[in-house]
């Protein structure tokens, strides 16, 4: 509730600083979902928290929360800590129970920024297993460029899609891959 007060207070000085146009909104679904954005700057959580008043949860590199002030503000922000380095179980475990909570969960399958000229980094798998475990809608989102202060740019929420053809398959790397090419080319199919 706190969080929605200070989006609903921020986004007009945000919006001032960050212009950035919100499309496709109406393709958000109540109750739970994961967002799968491509990731080209650290202002895209800020930019993307600030497009809808719901709150959502977002996974975050376990980097960001060395430091008390940065990792205060990230977890105030609604950022899970993840360990990229490894299978973090407890990264899964809490993104598991934001979705069963019927919330939204953000993720970044890139895994880092995008800092080459290709449209779309190697899309790691981890949201599809998410999303198969939770049986969760997932929402692609293309954020068009790199957010710059007084710079317009545009955020677009894709169709909602499920991966329910895996839903009682074994968790296991082909399955995980052949979920992946869908996810990738699901996130491409909504870039402009």
């Amino acid at each position: 509730m706190l969080m929605s007060f200070l989006k609903f207070l921020l986004y007009i000085p945000f919006w001032i600083m960050f212009p950035t146009f919100f499309k496709g909104k109406k393709n958000v679904p109540k109750g739970k979902v994961i967002f799968v954005a491509n990731h080209r700057s650290n202002m895209d959580i800020v930019v993307l928290n600030m497009a809808l008043l719901r709150n959502q949860k977002m996974l975050a590199k376990k980097e960001l929360f060395k430091n008390k002030l940065v990792g205060g503000f990230f977890k105030r922000m609604g950022c899970i800590p993840v360990d990229r380095g490894q299978t973090d179980l407890n990264a899964i475990k809490l993104s598991l129970n934001v979705l069963k909570k019927g919330k939204i969960l953000t993720i970044f399958p890139e895994g880092t920024r995008n800092r080459t000229n290709a449209e779309l980094g190697e899309v790691k798998t981890g949201a599809c297993m998410l999303a198969i475990k939770a049986k969760s809608p997932i929402v692609p989102v293309w954020i068009k460029k790199k957010p710059k202060l007084f710079c317009f740019n545009v955020l677009r929420f894709g169709k909602p899609f499920t991966l329910e053809e895996f839903y009682n398959s074994k968790l296991d790397k082909n399955t995980l891959n052949s979920a992946g090419e869908i996810l990738e080319k699901k996130i491409l199919e909504n870039k402009f």
